[in-house]
């Protein structure tokens, strides 16, 4: 059975030491993560290799999956929990095939609700929508309404989740809006304590869902 995508959804920051790596993705999963995607623009195949298969084993200790970002053929070769899916990335029908029926796939909608439905009536496990505010990933991204998540939720069947430069100060709002769940680059990583900062995120769907 899939496990929902839901809570605070930790993306992984780029980094080229894997154990420096495996550390801040601990915390976070001490401190309540309840997914974790793995994404890198590294063209280091066999670090790549190395970092999402170790990755995956921490996860699984924590019984949270582990989703590629952009890569099916990654996330085939380590028998991950899933991939999520970008704009230009493997269509979602290809990805299934690969993956077979029991795996997490997520698609970027931006701003977009018919692509969100067109994709979960499709296969998608869930949908992400974003940029909500100015995020440091992606500086480019387009701005997203708060009245977006709300009419998604009204519409679709899987989860939805928020993404873009969300912090503590910002994810309540995000999650009262609809939000099954919260992803979260900087705010998470870049924090001094991560494990407490992940604890904080997690304890908003403690209180509202």
């Amino acid at each position: 059975m899939k496990i929902a995508i839901k809570g605070l959804y930790a993306i992984t920051p780029e980094s080229a030491d894997t154990h420096a790596l495996l550390a801040k993705v601990k915390q976070a999963l001490h401190g309540g993560a309840q997914a974790v995607q793995y994404r890198t623009k590294s063209q280091d195949l066999a670090r790549k290799h190395e970092q999402a298969s170790e990755l995956l084993t921490l996860c699984h200790q924590y019984r949270v999956p582990l989703i590629i970002n952009d890569d099916v053929r990654l996330a085939t070769l380590i028998d991950a929990d899933g991939v999520h899916l970008g704009a230009g990335d493997a269509p979602l029908k290809e990805a299934r095939i690969n993956l077979g029926p029991d795996k997490i796939i997520g698609v970027s909608c931006y701003q977009d609700i018919e692509l969100a439905l067109r994709s979960a009536a499709a296969g998608a496990d869930y949908v992400a929508f974003g940029s909500f505010y100015a995020s440091p990933t992606k500086p480019q991204a387009q701005p997203c309404e708060l009245p977006l998540l709300s009419a998604a939720k009204a519409k679709l069947a899987v989860p939805v989740v928020a993404i873009g430069g969300i912090t503590p100060g910002n994810a309540q709002e995000l999650i009262t809006a609809g939000a099954d769940a919260i992803a979260v680059i900087s705010a998470l990583f870049d924090a001094p304590d991560i494990e407490l900062t992940a604890h904080y995120f997690a304890r908003f769907f403690a209180t509202i869902h």
